[in-house]
């Protein structure tokens, strides 16, 4: 027998070897396995549930799983876990829910001149991102403000994210996807750098998005030929200054015009350098500084600055992996719920609410590890088992449009823009760490039905498993039977 012929063969036979127990049912598909056996994953680094969403119990029993393998043994789910938080939030808060914004106009208004100080509030609001911020600005304006001979004041003390650093997880500090919990988060504190070329000049432009108070950007740099391949190593930024941001080397004309996103190098300073420019930018005068403290919370606030309902919220969250806007959700349930936007009340938050709406067992509870909400962690462990059974949950419950609406739809957007399955056809969350990979959510069938899939896979080959887990969609599409049963 072929080498890669006996491979596919062990792969079923350790799958068949369990199909007694809970543990595994059915055998993985030879497709798939074929693909786990070209990539050097072994069989135990993937775990693996299909089943019928909705299907009724015959005999009392609950349907059986067409493919289940190593289901119940904890993993690192990496950002499937953002399928936990989104869907406790919009069950515990509601899809209408939003958040809110205080801010306080605080002293007498005179002639355009506030003799006072302008206090703003974070509650957690993921979306105050730079256009939303700037309307909130013309609140203020609309308000008769043009000059504060006081100070903006940042109350900032609704969340205590753990004290860590950007660069604590993958040494990327300058990564988006690093960016910390904040209660106030504005424009996720990231700067986008536009590089445009001039031909004439032989340069390329650089434009920040935002500009930042206190912060200059060179504003040109020398190109070069040649193809446009990596194009960010040839340029090499430098951050060392917050207040002074260089590049160094050359543009590829080739690329054309290209944008850089960057989570600003400074980001405990970046809420109030963004917010001096807009009022400087919207024409208002600023006689003192943009400082923390904390807000007059014994009296109501000028108005509230509402974000969008908190469905729009989970759908960027889900379709797009925010691991930012994750973990602004995740501390807000423990605020929202618990009193608390720390850690440890929103991991209680979402134990009670497993415990109560999944009812799960204690040794599900011990299986599981809650870290921050958003899946980027070394930490988080959750079985597949789990996985599944809150997608059908999920399925059942009255915020179920909402939370299919916000994956993935398989060749349309989000991150499976590029799946090979036929459009619109698989919602699925993905899931991807440095030796994690994994999809989870719903497959509609040729038959008509409607199934679960979660698929993770913790092995240090495991981005290689993404075409194993396009082969299992597909299989699972075509309501293909178990290999090895009637």
């Amino acid at each position: 027998m072929p080498v890669s012929s006996l491979f596919v063969a062990l792969w079923l036979g350790l799958a068949a070897a369990g199909a007694a127990t809970a543990q595994s049912i059915g055998n993985l598909p030879p497709e798939a396995a074929a693909v786990l056996q070209r990539e050097r994953i072994p069989p135990e680094a993937l775990s693996v549930v299909v089943e019928e969403v909705g299907a009724l119990p015959v005999r009392g029993q609950p349907p059986a799983p067409r493919l289940r393998l190593q289901a119940d043994k904890p993993v690192n789910p990496a950002s499937l876990t953002k399928l936990l938080t989104t869907y406790a939030a919009l069950d515990l808060l509601g899809p209408a829910w939003s958040w809110n914004t205080p801010v306080w106009i605080n002293g007498e208004v005179r002639d355009g001149v506030l003799d006072g100080s302008l206090i703003i509030q974070g509650r957690g609001d993921p979306k105050l991102v730079l256009e939303r911020v700037w309307l909130l600005l013309r609140r203020v304006q609309a308000a008769g403000v043009r000059e504060i001979r006081g100070d903006i004041v940042l109350d900032t003390d609704a969340f205590a994210p753990p004290r860590a650093s950007p660069a604590d997880f993958d040494n990327e500090p300058l990564r988006p996807y690093n960016v910390r919990a904040d209660a106030l988060l504005l424009n996720q504190k990231t700067v986008i750098y536009r590089f445009t070329p001039d031909a004439v000049r032989n340069v390329a432009r650089i434009s920040a998005e935002p500009a930042l108070a206190g912060t200059t950007v060179q504003a040109e740099l020398p190109m070069a030929e040649g193809p446009c391949g990596d194009w960010r190593s040839t340029v090499k930024p430098r951050f060392d200054d917050p207040a002074q941001v260089r590049f160094e080397g050359r543009y590829p004309l080739a690329c054309g015009e290209r944008l850089w996103p960057v989570a600003d190098p400074a980001p405990q300073t970046y809420a109030a350098r963004l917010l001096a420019q807009l009022w400087a930018e919207a024409g208002g005068q600023l006689r003192g500084k943009v400082r923390a403290g904390p807000a007059p919370t014994a009296t109501p606030p000028s108005f509230q600055f509402e974000s969008p309902p908190l469905a729009e919220v989970v759908r960027d969250i889900n379709k797009f992996s925010n691991n930012t806007m994750a973990q602004q959700l995740f501390l807000t349930l423990g605020l929202e719920r618990a009193g608390q936007g720390t850690p440890e009340a929103a991991r209680e938050v979402l134990q009670r609410w497993l415990a109560e709406r999944l009812r799960i067992d204690p040794a599900t509870q011990q299986a599981l590890v809650i870290d921050n909400g958003s899946g980027l962690s070394r930490d988080t462990r959750m079985p597949a088992a789990l996985l599944a059974r809150l997608l059908q949950s999920a399925w059942s419950s009255p915020v179920m449009p909402d939370l299919m609406a916000s994956l993935p739809a398989s060749g349309t957007d989000g991150t499976l823009r590029r799946s090979q399955a036929p459009a619109g056809r698989a919602h699925l969350k993905t899931g991807s760490l440095r030796d994690v990979a994994g999809v989870a959510g719903y497959v509609l069938g040729d038959s008509g039905r409607r199934y679960l899939l979660v698929a993770i896979v913790n092995h240090p080959n495991a981005a290689a498993a993404r075409p194993a887990f396009d082969a299992l969609v597909q299989w699972t599409l075509r309501d293909g039977a178990v290999p090895g049963t009637p």
